[in-house]
């Protein structure tokens, strides 16, 4: 904060900012809305038949830092319904906006700024001093649908940064350029992981036999902790009826983004969204006694979302995406426990990929309690429990009101990467309201039916969305364990192919995943193409090699590690991916 100014108030007053010099340059276009952001601010704008890009960024910036000088105060006031519509009148934006607000019963407030003014709920500096003028800039346009409707006019949205300093602006720059560089959608390509068709559709990303060894060895690790805890796998079938999510309460939630299936008999069907509900079904197949709990079951399968294409972004935002899903069903004395071995999969997992991970409570919000399943005596008696669980696990987690699930409080973990963005990665969440809905019991010590609880656990969650984090925070420098292709082996010319050859066979005997360069090109190049592919090892064979029957192991990253036998070198290599280095 500057001043104590919250940033927030900063970043909204620009949005403001921004429109002025917009309507300065094209007077008749069309305001709609201007929010603060993570980073920033944005305004989106009707521009009519003119066009705005990004060639005219660096036009309203000059235009935005020529109009500041003359702000002072935001200066608040409240007007009627007719009085707003008179003002904005011809402009079907903000009518529609006005319109909800008179029926919200909420008042309507005006904030001026010079010669500017807009229909605002307010959050703004008090001074417009208080905004330093090299501390922000415009970053790029977008289209954007109203409301985010696709049915609605497109729009164009134009994007700033704000800070309090320029420097913080400075440090945000060099952070985003360091992120091109990086992006998962560049080095998917680069490095041969995923593709996507035209054919297929956008948002249905197809894996490549290297990008698929990279799924699969990430699920394998993470089966592999939850089957030495007790998990059991299931499997369930992509489609489902629609009563399913009616049951769940997920129909009537989410029912417009869902794929929908009508059969030649004309019933309901859709695309599976999410496998809690089918868990539900296992679980509920019979009766179960209290010794049998608690039930694990772990399932990583494909659900399906009809996300909207303007939203769709590589592997961050999809319509097919796999989750590595896993629901308990335990008693309410169990719960402690296991959260603290779902807890401890994710330490174990997010630490061989290099996250340091603290801990979230995402909680219901009271004022919103319609937006929730279940009573508040459900969702104080949920929430408690996982603050207990903190606070055992020696933790101190930041309390998030609103950023609950609809049917329970959950445990996010977040991380920073290695460029400092951070994310929400894994999640446990505690759900006493499907259990209800679905009338999930055991049998008791006293031969009783007793109400069980159920926890969602999901370690990568969308193996599509943490790859595309992952493969950014390390650049698609993957550690040995999780490189696709963990040694190549060059050799230097034909003379040398037979021993290289022989080397590969070996390693590969070993299951390390290796792969024989034998092309024509020269060592140098070879070398090159190794390390833009970004393997972690390659193995030079020359003449020296082939006399000496050893191999010069050079590294990725570390440089030459000198000669060494085959033997040592397959101990070597194996110690370090069984400990996930």
């Amino acid at each position: 904060m500057k001043n104590n100014v919250p940033i927030e108030h900063i970043r909204h007053s620009l949005a403001h900012l921004l429109a002025a010099a917009v309507l300065t340059l094209w007077p008749d276009t069309k305001r709609t809305i201007g929010p603060a952001t993570a980073d920033g601010f944005y305004y989106d704008f009707d521009f009519g038949a003119t066009t705005v890009g990004d060639n005219d960024l660096t036009k309203i910036e000059k235009e935005m830092r020529k109009i500041l000088p003359t702000w002072t105060t935001f200066s608040e006031r409240e007007v009627s319904a007719d009085e707003a519509r008179e003002l904005f009148a011809g402009n079907q934006y903000k009518i529609e906006l006005i319109d909800e607000i008179e029926k919200l019963g909420e008042k309507i407030t005006i904030y001026t700024s010079g010669l500017y003014e807009d229909l605002c709920r307010g959050g703004h500096v008090e001074n417009a001093k208080d905004i330093d003028t090299n501390a922000f800039r415009l970053s790029h346009t977008a289209g954007a649908y109203w409301r985010g409707d696709e049915k609605n006019p497109m729009l164009t949205r134009i994007y700033g940064l704000a800070f309090v300093s320029k420097d913080e602006l400075l440090k945000h720059l060099t952070m985003l350029e360091e992120a091109k560089k990086r992006d998962h959608k560049k080095l998917g390509r680069e490095l041969d992981l995923f593709t996507f068709s035209d054919l297929v559709g956008p948002g249905l990303p197809l894996w490549t036999p290297k990008g698929t060894i990279l799924r699969h060895t990430l699920d394998q690790f993470v089966w592999s902790l939850r089957k030495a805890r007790g998990y059991q796998r299931v499997e369930i079938p992509h489609i489902s009826k629609k009563d399913l999510y009616e049951k769940s309460g997920h129909w009537s939630k989410f029912q417009d983004e869902l794929f929908k299936i009508t059969t030649r008999e004309k019933h309901l069907f859709a695309m599976k969204p999410m496998n809690c509900p089918h868990h539900t079904q296992i679980y509920n197949r019979k009766s179960h006694s209290y010794r049998e709990l608690p039930q694990r079951y772990a399932n990583t399968t494909t659900c399906y979302r009809d996300e909207q294409s303007g939203e769709l972004s590589g592997l961050s935002r999809v319509r097919a995406l796999t989750q590595d899903d896993a629901h308990v069903f335990c008693r309410y004395g169990q719960i402690k426990e296991e959260v603290f071995k779902v807890w401890d999969i994710i330490t174990e997992f997010y630490s061989a990929c290099g996250f340091s991970l603290s801990p979230r409570l995402s909680l219901h919000d009271p004022k919103h309690s319609e937006k929730y399943m279940g009573g508040k005596e459900v969702w104080d008696k949920a929430e408690n429990e996982l603050r207990e669980v903190v606070k055992e696990k020696g933790e101190v987690a930041v309390e998030a009101p609103g950023e609950a699930a609809f049917y329970g409080p959950k445990i996010d973990f977040m991380s920073h990467d290695s460029i400092g963005r951070q994310w929400q990665l894994a999640t446990i969440q505690l759900d006493m309201s499907q259990p209800e809905s679905f009338d999930l019991t055991c049998i008791n010590e006293k031969g009783e039916k007793e109400r069980v609880v159920m926890i969602h656990a999901a370690i990568m969650g969308s193996i599509e969305r943490f790859l595309s984090v992952y493969i950014e925070h390390c650049a698609g420098a993957f550690p040995l364990w999780l490189a696709p292709i963990q040694v190549k082996v060059l050799p230097i010319s034909d003379t040398h192919q037979n021993y290289a050859r022989g080397i590969t066979e070996s390693l590969l005997e070993q299951d390390i995943r290796t792969e024989l360069d034998d092309s024509n090109e020269t060592l140098g190049k070879k070398i090159r193409t190794a390390k833009l592919e970004k393997v972690p090892y390659f193995l030079v064979i020359g003449n020296q090699e082939l006399a000496s029957r050893t191999i010069t192991l050079e590294t990725r990253d570390r440089g030459s590690q000198g000669a060494l036998s085959l033997d040592s070198l397959i101990d070597r290599l194996g110690e370090e991916i069984q400990l996930k280095k």
